[in-house]
């Protein structure tokens, strides 16, 4: 497949869609290495990665049941476990988080496109793999309990989660927006 045609034939596939086996340890390394070779103006490195695999997922999704539970003391127990189980959807999920630092000649605002362009990098490097892949940024993307959690810096932001692992089935194509609607010349 060209590169052309891979970026024309990327889909997301839902995180309850991903199965094992996930990526071995040295395709995880190409894929923060893809996502690591992002535009980046002044060289800031403007995001971090957290890993989450194996047991690591259980642990993380024990600390989403719990602030869930703090915040919706009335949630009922299917509610609570399917919080719990998040980060085991998918073999793998990567916390991209925008990280940016003080740099007048480096926008804020372009630091954080940085951090998308480095979700959307492990996208497709997933993609090459044969891997589906999906960026979500569900209601732990923003919340400051997951954030003290995560130890983020109070200038930091989880940019999304991208999971990662194998499919059953290959993605549907989905209706999108007019892209001729998107489109305009300036004269």
């Amino acid at each position: 497949m060209s590169f052309t045609d891979l970026l024309l034939s990327r889909r997301s596939v839902t995180a309850n869609d991903l199965i094992e086996p996930g990526p071995n340890e040295d395709q995880l390394t190409t894929i923060l290495q893809a996502a690591h070779r992002v535009p980046d103006h002044k060289k800031l490195g403007p995001w971090r990665f957290i890993v989450f695999q194996g047991d690591a997922r259980r642990s993380f999704g024990n600390t989403l049941r719990d602030i869930f539970a703090q915040d919706n003391p009335d949630a009922s127990e299917k509610l609570l476990e399917f919080e719990q189980q998040r980060f085991t959807r998918a073999p793998l999920v990567i916390a991209v988080i925008s990280s940016p630092v003080e740099e007048p000649k480096a926008p804020e605002w372009e630091q954080v496109l940085s951090a998308g362009a480095a979700c959307q990098n492990i996208l497709l490097a997933a993609t090459a793999m044969g891997f589906g892949s999906q960026w979500l940024t569900e209601w732990y993307a923003f919340h400051s309990k997951v954030d003290a959690a995560l130890e983020l810096k109070p200038s930091e932001k989880v940019a999304g989660y991208m999971y990662i692992g194998s499919f059953a089935s290959p993605p549907t194509e989905r209706n999108r927006p007019s892209l001729e609607e998107r489109i305009s010349f300036w004269k």
